[in-house]
Parts: C-alpha cells; structure tokens; sequence
C-alpha cells in the first residue's frame, strides 16, 4: 500500500502528483501485468540475454541499420 504524506496546506493536486510518481517507481503495474501470464524460464533467460546484447550494442554503436 502506498501512503503519502500530505500537509494540511497542500493541495489535492500536488498530494496527487506525488502519488502517480510513488506508483511509477514502485513498478506495481508491471508486476501485475508480468503475473497475467506465465512465461517459462528459459524464455525469460532468453529475453534478458537478448536486452543486455542490444544495451552492449548501443552503449559501443555497434548496431546495425
């Protein structure tokens, strides 16, 4: 659960900015979304060899067009 701390001056608006930002960085939505369906582990694997490959790519400009 998330808990802002809002003062009694503030407004409605800012106590709500500081909401969505807190919910952003928890990733809660991600997390649902990732336990909507099952994805085996060697898929997973796969796919986070295959994100480091393309960071490693971009990070020296090795990529191609």
């Amino acid at each position: 659960m998330l808990i802002i701390d809002s003062k009694d001056c503030e407004n409605i608006d800012k106590a709500l900015k500081k909401y969505k930002k807190k919910y952003e960085k928890s990733r809660i939505l991600n997390q649902l979304r990732d336990r909507q369906s099952f994805t085996k582990p060697s898929i997973r694997r796969r796919t986070e060899i295959l994100k480091a490959v393309y960071k490693q790519q971009m990070a020296n400009g090795d990529f191609d067009v």
